[in-house]
């Protein structure tokens, strides 16, 4: 899904006197480029969906600069789109209220937590945000939960089991918690390091059943957000300015009780598999084919390798005459994701070396192109040529 970007606008003063319906834990480009602009652009085009407290583990230069701000920044959409060139910027307006920091005021979290206005909670803690640390042991759950002098828990799965037992506990609604780590089933994963979490505490078993009435799906987040520009007119004014590409895409499972505020770029579906596989066969295929393609060229970038003469056209056979006929059938609009990723590897603004993309290379073919290889086999009874060409150390 592409994004349409727009020129500066603005919707008043960030947060004055607009409800917190979003805990975020995270404050990096990324959620900035995505779910908090998604949040804004959601509240300048329809109804008012509120702000997001953003929470960071230990004071930064990112929490302060979100509160000298007042929660304004600006996102440069920058890439392809329809084959035309987009330079555009939006200022980001409508989506932060304020930043709190859990190591220093972890008191404000939990009443942050117990708003009867919130709906929300995301993150976008990295893989290793997803573990627990032996240091939140039962002897911690009573401050992490509000008792005496509240204090932050370490690991991110304890800061949001202690978040949604306090707000359980105080009787509210509960809220939808979507996750925006890459990595597979994240939902069911997190559910696991958040029962792990509770035995260790020992949570009554009705405040358990209170916290599992949230939902907590899986999601698949796709947008390539490259962080501050080295060159843009507002680089003096703004310290949290980010460029991202139009492309945007956020596929969130559908559970019961889920809530989502709306946006173009965010589809609802009943299994995010389907979405996984189509990036992972054909975009991520796709990148990996072409290190495979280029290793002995000579070619660093993904933009250099589409834009060579004979690579260029090579991977747009690989996609069309042996990736899609192998997955069309079971992925969503894989043809025009198809050409959606071409376009996206032609980005002039982005610059993602081969060199990058090459490391664990050996294990990305065996899960994004080797799948395809063998399927294609099977189904037309011979190996595909292209493939088969690049793929022959590891057949």
């Amino acid at each position: 899904m592409y994004i349409r970007g727009r020129h500066a606008h603005t919707l008043g003063a960030s947060g004055a006197g607009v409800s917190e319906t979003l805990l975020q834990f995270g404050g990096g480009g990324f959620l900035r480029a995505f779910v908090d602009l998604f949040l804004h652009e959601a509240n300048s085009a329809d109804d008012e969906y509120g702000r997001a407290v953003v929470v960071t583990s230990t004071e930064s230069p990112r929490s302060r600069w979100i509160n000298e701000q007042n929660g304004r920044y600006h996102v440069a959409i920058r890439g392809l789109r329809d084959g035309g060139r987009v330079d555009d910027t939006v200022e980001v307006t409508g989506a932060l209220s304020r930043s709190l920091v859990a190591g220093d005021d972890w008191a404000g979290v939990l009443e942050a937590a117990r708003s009867p206005d919130l709906r929300w909670v995301t993150s976008n803690t990295t893989e290793a945000g997803f573990a627990l640390d032996p240091r939140d042991h039962a002897g911690v759950r009573a401050t992490a939960m509000g008792a005496e002098t509240p204090q932050a828990p370490r690991s991110f799965p304890a800061k949001l089991l202690a978040v949604l037992a306090y707000r359980m506990q105080s009787g509210l609604p509960p809220v939808t918690v979507l996750p925006c780590e890459l990595i597979e089933d994240n939902g069911p994963a997190l559910l696991d390091l958040l029962r792990a979490q509770a035995d260790i505490w020992g949570l009554p078993g009705d405040l358990l059943d209170a916290v599992a009435t949230c939902p907590v799906p899986s999601t698949l987040v796709d947008r390539i957000v490259s962080g501050r520009p080295e060159e843009h007119p507002l680089l003096g004014q703004d310290r949290l300015l980010t460029v991202a590409e139009p492309f945007a895409s956020w596929v969130v499972e559908q559970q019961p009780g889920l809530d989502l505020f709306p946006h173009p770029a965010i589809a609802i579906t009943d299994d995010v598999g389907d979405y996984s596989l189509r990036k992972v066969r054909i975009l991520n295929g796709a990148h990996t084919a072409l290190v495979c393609k280029t290793h002995l060229m000579g070619i660093e970038t993904v933009g250099d390798a589409v834009a060579h003469q004979a690579v260029g056209p090579w991977l747009r056979r690989v996609l069309v005459d042996e990736i899609l006929p192998v997955v069309s059938d079971r992925v969503v609009d894989g043809e025009s994701f198809a050409e959606t990723t071409l376009e996206r590897f032609a980005n002039p603004y982005q610059q993602h070396r081969l060199a990058d993309i090459a490391l664990h290379h050996e294990t990305k073919v065996s899960t994004r192109l080797l799948p395809t290889y063998h399927e294609y086999l099977e189904m037309f009874g011979k190996p595909p040529t292209l493939l088969g060409e690049v793929l022959q150390p590891f057949l």
